[in-house]
């Protein structure tokens, strides 16, 4: 069978499955579900806490000036949060890919309910996306998930990014950003920091999509991951289906929410190695492949899970 016929097998048989395969996932779920010291922060929008494929799951608000639970579920703040949730902490065996789902959850929303399911995605202005971070930060997190599009960015405004994103680099807590959905050759105060991994989105070939942006910082620092027709949990009963580098960033946080659950004596700078610098060298302003299995496998030489 060809690879692309397997692909679309795998797919159509369990949703979850070849954005997984893909990228190393199984394997490494398969020998742990995540530990609940390991808390990994949603800065995004409120998540529908009642789902039923999020419950027992180990979820804690964040205060800020959002509440962490959905008002209004219809809204696309709340959809989003859900959607990112699903991916990280939803019960496995679940239209989500549900990949962490024994860690914490902490839940420090940016995105205000304010517009439809049908509206636009909302956005978040600089200086409320660094508020988050330093929070998320102070609440324990200790890889944070950015799936989130920035408006009105100024100087003053990624200076502020900058110091809270340096604040999570003194802690030891790793960053994880969408590249964003330009379709274009660029970075942003996010992705051109440092200590973040930055994450574009691919199919399921592992080939870029079109919509994703790529760059030289993105390709030197960041991964590729599943960003085509990812399939989630909802707000309501039926499943949500969606796309862009917003989809594919908590792969990457869930591998790293994971692999420091297999191993939780190593350190911010070996996870971080293991999982984007030890897949492929850095030539073009393609981000290489996320290979999870492989991420373990470095670690796994020095420490014992």
């Amino acid at each position: 069978m060809a690879r692309g016929t397997l692909a679309a097998a795998k797919q159509e048989a369990a949703p979850w499955v070849a954005p997984l395969d893909l990228v190393g996932l199984r394997p490494l779920m398969e020998r742990t579900s995540g530990r609940p010291e390991i808390s990994v922060a949603l800065v995004d929008g409120p998540v529908a806490i009642g789902h039923p494929d999020l419950a027992g799951a180990k979820v804690r608000e964040v205060p800020g000036r959002l509440r962490g639970t959905c008002d209004s579920a219809g809204s696309a703040a709340c959809r989003h949060g859900t959607f990112v949730a699903g991916v990280l902490i939803g019960r496995r065996g679940s239209p989500a890919p549900a990949i962490c789902p024994d860690c914490t959850l902490l839940v420090r929303p940016i995105f205000a309910e304010m517009a439809s399911e049908n509206g636009p995605m909302p956005t978040a202005a600089p200086a409320e996306l660094a508020e988050a971070i330093v929070d998320a930060v102070e609440a324990g997190a200790r890889v944070i998930n950015l799936s989130v599009t920035l408006v009105r960015l100024s100087p003053p405004g990624e200076q502020a990014l900058t110091r809270a994103l340096d604040h999570a680099a003194r802690r030891g807590v790793i960053a994880v950003a969408a590249a964003g959905n330009d379709g274009s050759l660029g970075s942003s105060a996010i992705t051109r920091h440092p200590w973040v991994v930055p994450v574009a989105a691919c199919d399921l070939r592992g080939r870029p999509l079109g919509l994703s942006t790529l760059g030289r910082s993105i390709g030197r620092r960041g991964l590729s991951a599943p960003g085509e027709a990812i399939t989630s949990l909802g707000t309501g009963d039926a499943p949500l289906t969606l796309g862009g580098t917003s989809a594919a960033a908590p792969f990457v946080t869930g591998a790293i929410a994971l692999l420091w659950s297999a191993f939780p004596a190593a350190t911010p700078s070996e996870v971080r190695f293991a999982v984007a610098y030890a897949v492929a060298r850095r030539r073009t302003v393609v981000p290489p492949l996320l290979d999870a299995w492989a991420a373990h496998r470095v670690l796994a030489t020095t420490h014992r899970g």
